[in-house]
C-alpha cells in the first residue's frame, strides 16, 4: 500500500500534557543552568518521530514539530532546546519561521499557531480548516502564510492586522504540500496528483498540470521554477510554464521530504523508506546518496551554510548530516525507549514530559542542553560539577527545595532568579506543580 504524506508510523502520542506549560523544558534549562557550552551535532529532545523542519538563517535557530504533539526551537550552535512550544491537539505536521522573528506551526487538530519567540502561549490561533493541517509556507514579502489540508483546500492567511483567509478550492482529496514562488504565486500539490499554481490575487483560473502519481512534497526553486516529490518514488522539476523538464526516480518508495539549499543549486530529497539523495537542482543529476539503513527519515532542511543536512527521523532525532565529507550514512539503531516509561500514568511525569529535551534524571546519562536533575532537592543553585552555569545562576544563594522549585514555576523566572535568561514562564495550576514536585522527588532521589 503506497503511503502518503502525514500517514502514521510507529509515533508515540504523549497525550494530556497542560498546555500552559508550553516551555517548561527551556524552562527548566535556564532555571537549573545556562546554555550548554559544548556543540551538539544532533538534536534529541522529541518523543516521537520528526515531522517537520525550518530554519531561521538569521537567528541560527530551527523549529521542528513532530508526532509527539510538540514544537522544539533549537540553537543550531549549541544543539540545545530553547523553547517547547505545546499547543496542539495530535502531531504536528507543519512549522514556519515567521519574518521578523516567531513561528506559525500546524497540526492534525487543523489549527495554525502563531508564536512569538520566545512566547510561552500562541499569540493567534488561525481556525478554519476541517481536516489535518499538512504544510506551510510564507510568501517572499513575509505578508501571506499558505496552509495546505487534508480538508482539500488551500488557505492564504495575513499575518498582520488579522483578516479572513482566502480559501482555495481546486483540488479532489487531500493538499499535501504548499510552496511560494518568487513571484508570489503560490502553488500546492494533492494526492489527487495535481499541481495547481494560484493567481496572485482573484484574477483569473489556476494553472493546474497533472502528474502520474499523488504528489506529497513541494519545493519552489530560483527562476520561478518548481520540485515534486511524488508517491512513485520520482522527484519531477517543473518550469515557470508548468512544463515538467526534468523527471528522475529517486527510488521505488514515496518521496516524503523535498529540501533547496541556500544558494538553490542542490535538492535534498528523502523516501520513506529509503535513503536521503542529494540532487543537482537544475537537472535532477544525483550528487550524493546518504544511506539511512532502517531509519525512516520524515523531514528536511538545509542548516544556513548550506554545509550540512538536517534529517528528522523516526528515532526522535533531528541529524546533522555533514556534506562535505563522503557518501556518509544516517545511522539509527533501535528506537529510543520512553524514558518515562517507568512512570506511565503519574501525571507528575507528564507535566515533566516537556523537559526531557533538556534534562536526564539519570546520572549515567550526563547532561542534555541542562545538567542532570539527579540528587536536585537539597543542592545548592549552579553547583552540578563540570556544567557552565551562567553568571547570574553562580551569583543567587538559592537551594533547590520543593518550595523553592515550586516556588519558581509559581512566580516565574524574572521575579524567583532576576537577572537570568530564562523565559519569562509559569505553571499557574497549583496541583500542576505539586505532582511535578512530587514526581521529582521520587525520580530524582539518590540511590
Amino acid at each position: 500500500m503506497t503511503r502518503r504524506r502525514g500517514d502514521r508510523a510507529g509515533h508515540s502520542g504523549d497525550r494530556g500534557v497542560a498546555r500552559r506549560i508550553a516551555a517548561l523544558s527551556a524552562g527548566f534549562l535556564l532555571a537549573l543552568g545556562g546554555p550548554a557550552a559544548a556543540r551538539a551535532a544532533d538534536l534529541r529532545g522529541h518523543g516521537g518521530p520528526v515531522r517537520a523542519i525550518d530554519v531561521a538563517p538569521a537567528a541560527g535557530l530551527a523549529v521542528t514539530g513532530s508526532f509527539d504533539g510538540r514544537s522544539i526551537v533549537w540553537s543550531l550552535d549549541s544543539g540545545a532546546a530553547r523553547e517547547v512550544l505545546l499547543f496542539h491537539d495530535g502531531q504536528v505536521n507543519a512549522v514556519a519561521v515567521l519574518p521578523g522573528g516567531g513561528y506559525a506551526t500546524a497540526g492534525e487538530d487543523g489549527r495554525i499557531a502563531l508564536w512569538d519567540e520566545g512566547g510561552t502561549e500562541p499569540v493567534r490561533s488561525l481556525e478554519g480548516h476541517a481536516g489535518p493541517v499538512s504544510s506551510l509556507a510564507v510568501s517572499p514579502d513575509g505578508d501571506l502564510l499558505a496552509s495546505a489540508s487534508w480538508d482539500g483546500t488551500v488557505r492564504l492567511w495575513p499575518l498582520a492586522g488579522g483578516g479572513d483567509a482566502r480559501v482555495l478550492a481546486g483540488h479532489q482529496g487531500n493538499v499535501n504540500a504548499v510552496a511560494f514562488l518568487s513571484d508570489g504565486r503560490l502553488a500546492s500539490a494533492g494526492y489527487d496528483g495535481s499541481l495547481i499554481r494560484w493567481p496572485v490575487e482573484d484574477d483569473g483560473p489556476p494553472a493546474v498540470t497533472t502528474m502520474p502519481a499523488p504528489l506529497n512534497a513541494l519545493a519552489a526553486l530560483p527562476g520561478g521554477r518548481l520540485a515534486a516529490g511524488a508517491a512513485d518514488g520520482h522527484v519531477r522539476l517543473i518550469d515557470g510554464t508548468g512544463a515538467v523538464v526534468a523527471d528522475t526516480e529517486i527510488d521505488t518508495t514515496p518521496v516524503v521530504a523535498l529540501a533547496v539549499s541556500p544558494d538553490g543549486e542542490r535538492l535534498g530529497v528523502a523516501c520513506l523508506p529509503g535513503a536521503v539523495t542529494i540532487l543537482d537542482a537544475d537537472t535532477l543529476d544525483r550528487m550524493r546518496r546518504i544511506e539511512s539503513g532502517s531509519l525512516l527519515v520524515w523531514s528536511l532542511a538545509f542548516t544556513p551554510d548550506g554545509n550540512a543536512l538536517l534529517a528528522g527521523g523516526s528515532d526522535r532525532v533531528v541529524h546533522r548530516v555533514d556534506l562535505a565529507g563522503g557518501a556518509g550514512t544516517l545511522a539509527a539503531g533501535p528506537p529510543a525507549e520512553d524514558p518515562l516509561a517507568a512512570y506511565a500514568g503519574d501525571p507528575g511525569a507528564e507535566v515533566f514530559r516537556a523537559c526531557v529535551a533538556c534534562h536526564t534524571l539519570d546520572p549515567a546519562e550526563g547532561e542534555r542542553a541542562g545538567p542532570t536533575l539527579h540528587g536536585i532537592f537539597g543542592r545548592r543553585i549552579a553547583s552540578v560539577p563540570g556544567y557552565h552555569y551562567s553568571a547570574a545562576f553562580r551569583s543567587l544563594d538559592i537551594v533547590w527545595t520543593r518550595e523553592t522549585v515550586a516556588r519558581l514555576f509559581e512566580v516565574g523566572p524574572a521575579s524567583f532568579t532576576p537577572g537570568t535568561k530564562m523565559p519569562e514562564q509559569t505553571i499557574p495550576s497549583p496541583e500542576q506543580r505539586d505532582a511535578l514536585i512530587r514526581f521529582l522527588e521520587r525520580a530524582t532521589r539518590p540511590d
